[in-house]
């Protein structure tokens, strides 16, 4: 197949120059408006190039923040590893400590149960203790106001010219309606004058002991002689007893 030149060589000479001529400045045409074109295209090729290369280094710096990310992810993910690592340990910890601490209280129930079958017990003897020198008290009261009154009468007039007119005897009288205990009663006269002797026999006296004694002295009778009876009276006692107007007589002037 011929090309447009050989076609156009082939034509008459005065068709062929004008033909050429033209054909010439269409060429040169072409050409620079395909060069006018390239050169456009080439820029929107570099324009694009250009936006590419931009897009890339911001590309590449996401992914370098990306990966910074990811790197800081991976070491909090490590720490979270090491702290859940940690926790692990204390509650593994914390467990045999509560199985240990639950053992030591089932033991020490089983000791407080002891402890307080052992108290109750104790609770129990030392009731029965109680209640037996309880009885060893009044046995020991008994004797005390026994031998008082039979000691009294000789006591009572060699020391203080106290002369017993009645038996003496251990009694409840019936004052107001109301029953009162009282150890040693009877009648004495002093100075020819009548008296109603009370008498009480303690192991030991206190100052309490002797108000209240004061006081159901004064519910039996408003002209008496009082006498106390113990073992032994401080010093102060016997002071306090003394303003009070109470003869105090020791145990060991009792006759047997």
């Amino acid at each position: 197949m011929k090309t447009l030149e050989e076609i156009i060589k082939e034509l008459p000479e005065n068709i062929r120059l004008p033909i050429y001529e033209a054909f010439k400045i269409f060429k040169e045409d072409i050409i620079h408006k395909e060069l006018t074109e390239i050169k456009e295209e080439i820029k929107e090729v570099w324009k694009a190039i250009k936006e590419l290369t931009e897009a890339q280094k911001r590309t590449e710096k996401r992914v370098e923040e990306l990966a910074e990310a990811q790197k800081r992810t991976e070491q909090r993910l490590e720490e979270l590893a090491e702290a859940q690592k940690r926790t692990e340990e204390r509650l593994e910890k914390l467990t045999i400590r509560v199985e240990e601490l639950a053992e030591a209280q089932k033991r020490t129930e089983g000791e407080i149960r002891k402890l307080t079958e052992r108290l109750d017990k104790l609770t129990e003897e030392h009731a029965k203790t109680r209640r037996d020198l309880g009885g060893l008290a009044h046995t020991f009261g008994y004797v005390l106001e026994d031998r008082a009154m039979k000691s009294l009468p000789k006591i009572l007039k060699k020391n203080y010219n106290i002369k017993v007119i009645q038996k003496l005897k251990r009694d409840y009288l019936k004052i107001n309606g109301e029953y009162i205990e009282v150890n040693i009663y009877g009648k004495v006269k002093k100075e020819e004058k009548e008296y109603t002797l009370i008498g009480e026999v303690k192991s030991k006296i206190s100052k309490k002991m002797i108000d209240k004694f004061l006081q159901k002295c004064e519910k039996i009778s408003k002209k008496s002689i009082k006498v106390l009876i113990s073992y032994v009276f401080t010093p102060e006692i016997k002071k306090y007893a003394e303003e009070k107007g109470i003869l105090l007589i020791p145990s060991y002037e009792l006759e047997l």
